[in-house]
């Protein structure tokens, strides 16, 4: 057995001890938790273990100067909370969340475009960003059985791997690994099925700049190149969390929302990949706004230098 095997194992082992903990807390006790370690992550750990100059530059890029310091750190604590949060919410959703108690914890926005969409002749890519709780939206689909491809990055410890495509598979649902998705993306496509995707990370220098909170982004353009090829809708959502009601809730409650159905077919779109992109993330942006505290500012959403890529090309000329 290599180290690397043995490591796994024990990872695995203590997030397991921490699943049976979790599970057994109270819904109270659960949110003391997760926001008591968010806390202590943001006051007490080094600021460059918890990328707080990243969630920092972030939050100046979106917001300029709207946002004071102490409104910007309070977004970022928020962040933790949600975080945290949403990984014990994971854990629980077996437990806690079932069709019968389904509306006691959800209420929806703009549920009839879901339906019209999901219940369609067309293909359908379900889109959301690392926004609000997105495993949440999953689970939601699958309840009232709309089966979805969910692309997902592949985890390098097969044991919590394989925890996690359970977890995901559990509502009927099956994993699309990110690596080589394009043949089972395809296949959902052709027979008019339905994929799930986040589709708001840095795609590098090779990617489609798009302004995001006004600055251009490096956003994927196989999303919008796929619904082009496929007729397929986009359809933008979000499960975004709610103020706890303690009193008359037993766990947490969302809204889960569709921002925007996206046709293809629509003249100001047709054929036209950057329009199709600049639409769905200006849904995601609008979404955002609503909750900032609830997004993963931690990721190094505007990496890319739109300049980097003119000055390839100018040296390549040069050559």
């Amino acid at each position: 057995m290599t180290w690397k095997s043995i490591r796994y194992r024990l990872e695995f082992l203590v997030f397991r001890l921490l699943v049976a903990i979790i599970g057994a807390l109270s819904f109270r006790q659960s949110v003391r938790l997760a926001e008591g370690i968010a806390k202590f992550a943001f006051y007490c750990l080094p600021r460059k273990w918890t990328r707080y100059q990243v969630c920092r530059e972030n939050l100046k890029i979106a917001f300029g100067d709207e946002l004071s310091d102490e409104q910007a750190d309070r977004i970022i604590l928020g962040m933790w909370k949600h975080l945290l949060r949403l990984i014990v919410e994971m854990i629980q959703i077996p437990r806690k969340l079932r069709r019968e108690n389904y509306r006691q914890c959800v209420i929806f926005r703009n549920r009839s475009l879901a339906v019209q969409a999901l219940t369609g002749d067309r293909p359908v890519i379900v889109l959301s960003g690392h926004y609000g709780n997105w495993e949440m939206s999953l689970v939601s689909f699958g309840l009232f059985g709309f089966r979805v491809g969910a692309v997902a990055r592949t985890l390098d410890n097969p044991y919590l791997q394989q925890w996690f495509q359970q977890f995901r598979e559990l509502t009927g649902h099956y994993v699309i690994p990110k690596s080589g998705a394009s043949k089972e993306i395809v296949a959902e496509m052709e027979s008019e099925g339905m994929v799930a995707m986040l589709g708001d990370q840095d795609a590098g220098s090779r990617g489609l700049f798009i302004d995001f909170f006004g600055k251009p982004a490096s956003t994927f353009k196989s999303i919008g190149v796929l619904a082009m090829q496929y007729d397929a809708l986009i359809c933008v959502g979000y499960a975004r969390r709610l103020e706890d009601d303690f009193v008359n809730s037993r766990w947490a409650r969302y809204e889960i929302g569709v921002e925007e159905i996206i046709d293809p077919r629509d003249d100001d779109l047709a054929g036209d990949v950057r329009a199709i992109t600049a639409r769905y993330c200006s849904a995601l942006e609008r979404a955002i706004r609503r909750s900032p505290e609830q997004y993963f500012w931690l990721h190094r959403r505007w990496k890319s230098d739109p300049g980097q890529r003119k000055k390839k090309k100018l040296r390549a000329k040069a050559a």
